[in-house]
């Protein structure tokens, strides 16, 4: 779904007014949310919201990346925010076509321009280490993201629930996605169903997939988390993933979850919390 190459850094050039999150009001008492619009190397909009830790310390900034139909208003990217912020500080943003954001998503292409904009402004927020936390499609895209974007390093690369290569049609769920991404009439139902937009051009050229990229993330330290109840991507995805890693990646096998960020207990989220915070940097 793509007519170029992926992987350049943007910068932010437009803030806007602060609007808080009703969701999240103890953080907002430690210091206001800034939520903007930031601009991708090929000039998407990308609505970003920005959440100090409690000591505001510009240390460690986690950054959400969601799964495909997510948004940063979603309750479980919320609560997955909250979940963290416990740890640091917190970006949560929407990729193109989802949300507030501009453009159409291109369900994992040129989403890796959205996360190195946001990663670019984290940085130039002053923060000396940032972890990508990605879910799903996300998971897929801070792999790439942390392959390919050498202007925008990361300390500390967190995927969970990823595919490990594209295409992959082995379960019921996947053949719906797919079937809503290829046919204008699944295009029609991810638009008004799904608050999905859905970009009707094939990748051209396909990406470099995610077990692909694994290998050129050493030396950041890397955590592969996926459940065994998976509906999605079966076992042999985080397997395929943390063979490709080798001893640079680490990977947890969660008994009982399910897919992303609506499977994710508040346990598990403390513990990776816990993981970014030794590792990172």
């Amino acid at each position: 779904m793509s007519t170029g190459a992926a992987g350049h850094v943007a910068r932010s050039t437009v803030r806007s007014a602060i609007r808080p999150y009703p969701e999240t009001d103890d953080v907002t008492r430690r210091g206001a949310p800034l939520r903007t619009f930031l601009r991708t190397a090929d000039r998407v909009a990308i609505d970003s919201v920005y959440e100090p830790g409690a000591d505001d310390s510009r240390d460690l900034v986690l950054v959400i990346a969601h799964g495909f139909t997510g948004d940063a208003d979603r309750p479980h990217v919320r609560r997955a925010a909250r979940a963290l912020s416990r740890h640091g500080s917190v970006i949560t943003f929407s990729f193109r076509g989802h949300g507030a954001s501009g453009g159409r998503s291109t369900v994992g292409d040129r989403e890796v321009l959205d996360l190195a904009a946001v990663v670019g402004w984290a940085r130039d927020l002053g923060y000396g280490r940032v972890a990508t936390v990605g879910f799903s499609m996300g998971g897929s895209v801070v792999l790439r993201h942390a392959a390919i974007s050498r202007g925008a390093r990361v300390d500390a690369v967190v995927s969970v629930s990823a595919p490990a290569r594209w295409f992959y049609r082995g379960t019921a769920p996947m053949r719906r996605l797919h079937w809503l991404v290829t046919r204008p009439s699944g295009r029609l139902v991810g638009r008004y169903g799904l608050r999905t937009r859905i970009h009707h051009r094939q990748w051209d050229p396909v990406p470099l997939s995610p077990v692909e990229a694994v290998p050129r993330i050493a030396p950041t330290p890397l955590l592969i988390v996926h459940g065994d109840q998976d509906g999605y991507f079966p076992l042999d995805h985080p397997r395929m993933l943390a063979a490709a890693a080798g001893e640079h990646g680490e990977l947890w096998v969660e008994a009982g979850m399910g897919h992303a960020e609506n499977a994710a207990p508040e346990p598990l989220l403390g513990r990776i919390g816990d993981w970014v915070v030794a590792r990172a940097g």
